[in-house]
């Protein structure tokens, strides 16, 4: 009987401390999560950026916290990529109004000449004036085009289709295109593209813009070096389009950036051909939807080189 009373006090002790052990966690379980909500709520008013730190044995407040933190991290990023948007915005409003009004000043200008009367009675004059406000309405337009051909690409409304293209032939027109341009420029040509055709999987109207949108930088921007190249080449597994020239350059610090939508250099290699910071961003756009990728070399003074690389097609 003695035996039975010791045993059941034995087994009452043990619920006892089980209960009180459980009551221990239940209750610090509660005092955690009361910090997290205190913790979260402080984090949310004052817009810290602050994690959810806490010394807890809990297994599944510890799993809580992590899952906190991710939480914040990506709402951290949202805010952040909503602020980066919403400046990337504003910058191409201004640049869009900036870039915009000029040449509809121009045209507003010559307009208004034509039709004070003054040029009435010289032909050759009111010929000229009007050369000068088609020309100025072209601008304005491949400027609005730019701006939507971008947004379109970035909403996924502008399908790329992929094909086997021969890139020989591609660089050949592009260069041959410019040919004219760069001679009236007094620029030299060095042109390294195969006479055998060399294929990738890409798109011949995104090549052609691509390969249209570097030479024309590579025309305008360095002009100063006296000579404009590009070249095709077959590299192990890839095939690369090198666009090139010897002009004044872009500075280091400004490389990593100048794929950025609306980005422009503060000098714009040539503050005379300030641009709206859209054609390189377009080209990269571009070059990507092919599945393929473009960098930059520049060593200011010598040598600019973009350079477009696709993976080898195999037969």
């Amino acid at each position: 009987m003695v035996d039975l009373v010791v045993l059941l006090t034995g087994l009452v002790v043990i619920l006892l401390v089980l209960v009180l052990l459980l009551i221990k966690r239940r209750t610090d379980i509660t005092r955690d999560l009361h910090y997290v909500q205190h913790k979260l709520n402080a984090i949310m008013d004052q817009d810290s950026t602050e994690k959810v730190l806490r010394h807890t044995d809990g297994k599944q407040v510890q799993t809580l916290l992590i899952a906190v933190n991710r939480l914040l991290d990506a709402n951290r990023k949202t805010k952040s990529d909503y602020i980066r948007m919403e400046n990337a915005l504003k910058k191409m409003i201004a640049n869009m109004s900036h870039d915009l009004k000029t040449p509809l000043t121009v045209v507003l200008g010559l307009t208004e000449t034509m039709t004070q009367g003054s040029t009435a009675d010289d032909p050759a004059e009111q010929r000229r004036l009007s050369l000068k406000v088609h020309e100025k309405t072209l601008d304005i337009i491949h400027l609005t085009n730019q701006f939507f051909d971008l947004a379109r690409m970035e909403s996924g409304d502008r399908p790329v289709p992929l094909s086997k293209i021969n890139l020989s032939e591609s660089c050949r027109s592009s260069i041959l295109f410019y040919y004219e341009e760069i001679e009236a420029q007094g620029l030299q040509v060095e042109a390294d593209i195969p006479e055998e055709p060399i294929f990738v999987y890409g798109n011949e109207d995104a090549i052609g813009r691509a390969l249209n949108n570097l030479l024309s930088n590579a025309i305008r921007y360095g002009r100063d070096g006296g000579v404009v190249g590009i070249s095709l080449t077959e590299q192990g597994d890839h095939v690369s389009i090198e666009v090139w020239d010897r002009g004044k350059g872009i500075r280091q610090q400004d490389q990593a950036r100048v794929f950025e939508r609306l980005y422009t250099l503060s000098d714009s290699r040539n503050q005379a051909h300030q641009g709206s910071g859209l054609g390189l961003t377009i080209t990269k756009r571009l070059v990507e939807l092919m599945e393929a990728e473009i960098s930059l070399k520049s060593i200011p003074d010598e040598k600019t080189v973009f350079t477009i690389r696709f993976a080898k097609v195999r037969f």
